[in-house]
């Protein structure tokens, strides 16, 4: 890992914490305001779709097929979550996908430790967090190798380029939103900026990066696969239908993560891209028949290879 990229991973991880420490005492001084709170969300949801949607369903696995505005808007709106340039990003995810939970996976909670209470610590830590501070201790992805695609896509190519202007505008427009919707007070900026910019960042984060470490280690297993993923409901609606990973590893390409109908309710990117078919801004929506799902199951129930 080169020291700029190790200094803007420092960064990214801990200057989010600074918004929650300033959170904490603002909520112990006088509270939080449903305008903050209502920034807070629009925020969490356009940035956090951004990931779901846009840098994991579409450019990662090609689930469905859209327009070059509706792309460069998700690839703008996944790099205002801050957690990489998309090209790095879907780099690193096809490599997940290569090697899970084996030498290779970048982020894997099952390697590099020995077993036991403190090892599972070192190994949820190393998946969460560490895999963005320690450097290549399981390799991070070459974008030439994983995302070459991306690299000859003229318009992602250009939001890769200019990601330092999104990770400005994820700060800024959020204490642009309170100073207007305040009234012009630069207190609703400062607000803004702190529930809408750090603690919001901080909390897409760590949602998404519970998917690599909690999604990999505890929860429910359906289908005959070989790597160690999961699906954990209680974090299926706070990562807008990530944590159904279980499924999404033994279909990658789905662009529902929910398979069963009521998992597919808690999968909101799911509805949302179902909801962009409805009204043509996607197409080629890939889907996963009842049979292709009862085939892998059967494998677990029967035994049979």
């Amino acid at each position: 890992m080169t020291r700029p990229a190790r200094i803007y991973n420092l960064l990214a991880v801990f200057l989010p914490v600074v918004g929650i420490l300033a959170a904490i005492v603002l909520l112990w001084d006088r509270g939080v305001g449903w305008t903050d709170l209502g920034i807070l969300a629009f925020f969490y949801l356009f940035t956090g779709f951004g990931v779901t949607i846009g840098y994991h369903r579409l450019f990662t696995h090609r689930a469905f097929e859209t327009s070059t505005p509706v792309r460069v808007l998700f690839a703008i709106a996944g790099s205002m979550a801050i957690e990489g340039s998309v090209i790095t990003w879907v780099a690193d995810h096809r490599k997940h996908h290569v090697f899970a939970d084996e030498d290779g996976d970048p982020h894997s909670p099952h390697l590099g430790h020995d077993g036991g209470l403190k090892g599972a610590i070192h190994g949820l830590w190393h998946a969460q967090v560490g895999w963005l501070l320690d450097g290549d201790s399981h390799g991070r992805a070459s974008a030439h190798r994983y995302a070459p695609d991306l690299i000859r896509d003229k318009p992602i190519r250009w939001v890769n380029k200019t990601f330092p202007v999104w990770v400005l505008l994820s700060l800024l427009l959020p204490a642009l939103a309170g100073f207007v919707l305040s009234g012009l007070d630069p207190i609703g900026a400062l607000t803004g900026f702190i529930w809408g910019g750090l603690v919001r960042i901080f909390l897409i984060h760590h949602v998404t990066w519970s998917v690599n470490s909690v999604c990999h280690y505890f929860g429910t297993r359906r289908f005959d696969i070989e790597d160690k993923s999961t699906n954990v409901i209680w974090l299926a609606i706070p990562s807008l239908g990530e944590a159904w990973h279980h499924n999404h590893h033994a279909f990658p390409t789905s662009a529902s993560h929910g398979l069963k109908r009521w998992e597919r309710l808690a999968d909101p990117s799911a509805l949302v891209i179902s909801g962009m078919e409805k009204l043509h801004i996607v197409w080629n929506v890939r889907t996963v028949s009842e049979e292709k799902q009862a085939a892998k199951e059967k494998k677990v129930l029967t035994g049979v290879a």
